[in-house]
């Protein structure tokens, strides 16, 4: 019996050392490009350093990169540019979903129209950029054009506008975002049982009962993934300002994200810009907590 237990134990060691050994790349790779510069950025967000210079002029501050930020107009108005976005989340959402439905009970050729959707998503955000920057084009653009021809004699000059201008980047936004919700909302609604409607149909349920009683509850696993994933998407918003407004104009359109890349890569605030990425990583894990407490009572498995 001795034996035998050390004969599998020697199995079960062998077979462990083959696990570690096959996933040995995956996880040094996670060590190395993941986890040392998560715990390299709360550290440098205690300190001072410009990283040009090298490591010998790390400054340890404390808290007081924290109390910079909050004292930094630029940083306020980056997090409630940000706060605003927010609100592509549900549009898109909602947009997607209206397209869905009309696609899967409505429409022919339902692969032509879910490609013609999707093509925004899949494109190089570069790409969309520059052809929304010739539509939003203050005189030229043909946005103007037709506002101008409806009798509007000063249509709004867009991304050059301060007030328009976060407006103008959230249309774009939720243009380019659609088409993957749409998708993911198209299978929800295939994986609907047919029989649910039948039955309902059988009771007289109006085509508004149907959706708020059938469909809504059996999309809320759907929907509860988009809305996470949309929101740590507007956090992360990035190539749109950058080809776009570069935070401008008077950082109308500055978000965390480019707040962080002008603190670390032109400026050379190293400890500021951690600071940004501990601050934006705490929203994030916040509102992901809040949902992720709140599905319970709104999401049906």
């Amino acid at each position: 019996m001795k034996a035998k237990k050390k004969g599998k134990s020697a199995i079960q060691m062998r077979e462990s050392w083959t696990g570690v050994l096959f996933v040995s790349p995956m996880l040094i790779g996670v060590s190395i490009l993941t986890l040392l510069p998560i715990l390299a950025t709360f550290m440098l967000s205690f300190a001072d350093w410009n990283f040009i210079v090298g490591f010998k002029s790390i400054k340890w501050v404390g808290l007081d990169n924290f109390k910079a930020l909050f004292e930094n107009d630029v940083f306020l108005k980056s997090v409630m540019n940000n706060l605003l976005f927010l609100l592509t989340v549900p549009l898109t959402m909602m947009f997607a979903l209206i397209i869905a439905i009309v696609i899967d009970k409505h429409v022919y050729a339902k692969s032509y129209f879910k490609v013609a959707f999707f093509m925004p998503y899949i494109s190089s955000i570069v790409a969309i950029a520059v052809v929304w920057q010739v539509l939003f084009n203050p005189t030229e653009g043909p946005i103007n054009q037709v506002l101008l021809s409806l009798g509007i004699k000063n249509p709004p000059t867009w991304i050059a506008d301060p007030d328009f201008a976060l407006f103008s980047v959230m249309i774009i936004q939720i243009w380019a975002s659609i088409g993957f919700s749409m998708i993911i909302y198209l299978a929800g609604l295939q994986s609907i049982p047919k029989e649910l409607y039948e039955a309902a149909d059988m009771d007289g349920a109006r085509a508004w009962d149907k959706f708020k009683h059938i469909m809504l509850p059996a999309l809320s696993p759907t929907t509860f993934f988009l809305l996470i994933t949309g929101i740590i998407g507007t956090f992360k918003v990035f190539d749109l300002i950058a080809v776009l407004t570069k935070g401008g104009p008077i950082n109308s359109t500055t978000m965390l994200v480019w707040h962080l890349y002008e603190s670390a890569f032109v400026n050379l605030k190293i400890g500021y810009a951690s600071a940004i990425a501990v601050v934006l990583f705490v929203f994030v894990l916040i509102i992901t907590l809040v949902q992720w407490v709140g599905q319970k009572k709104w999401v049906n498995y």
